[in-house]
């Protein structure tokens, strides 16, 4: 994996993020300004679970493993693909992380901090609502998914709804 330019990279690697994806080239350049570019290497803690840190994550390269305590051990649930991003409600919300995030391999993460995106509430409103949007989106999306998941469990448990 070659390292990222974070000047000339940042800004490309936010545009085609599920967090960028309705921003223009000058807007993305804007919130890239604002971010930092964070390298980690195979099983590198990105952040632990209950950690109570707000930053929101943008998947750059590599995979990032979400991972959950489940009787005091310690299951991936979901596997990061690049351009996806992690971290949305406690970005929103402040509450501690509800899922550590674990590099796989080599992994090149875009990180931003609440204080940085609030300084663009003044100057740059639309691209706060758009970024905002894109934040409801990204959660809804996960819901939705672990929806699906739950209920196919729980057909599979029952034995309804499908062949098992």
């Amino acid at each position: 994996m070659t390292d990222l330019d974070p000047q000339r990279d940042t800004a490309q690697i936010l545009a085609n993020s599920s967090l960028g994806g309705e921003l223009d080239a000058d807007e993305c350049q804007t919130l890239a300004a604002r971010m930092n570019l964070l390298s980690l290497q195979a099983g590198e803690t990105l952040i632990n679970e209950d950690e109570e840190r707000c930053t929101l994550f943008v998947l750059a390269r590599g995979r990032l493993c979400v991972c959950k305590t489940v009787g005091g051990v310690e299951e991936t649930v979901y596997q990061m693909r690049p351009g996806e991003c992690a971290g949305t409600r406690a970005f929103v919300d402040g509450k501690p992380r509800r899922a550590a995030l674990r590099a796989e391999g080599p992994v090149s993460v875009l990180t931003l901090e609440p204080e940085d995106f609030d300084a663009l509430v003044e100057t740059h409103p639309r691209l706060v609502f758009k970024v905002m949007r894109a934040i409801f989106r990204i959660t809804h999306s996960n819901l939705m998914r672990m929806n699906l998941e739950s209920a196919e469990m729980r057909n599979y448990l029952l034995k309804s709804g499908g062949r098992y």
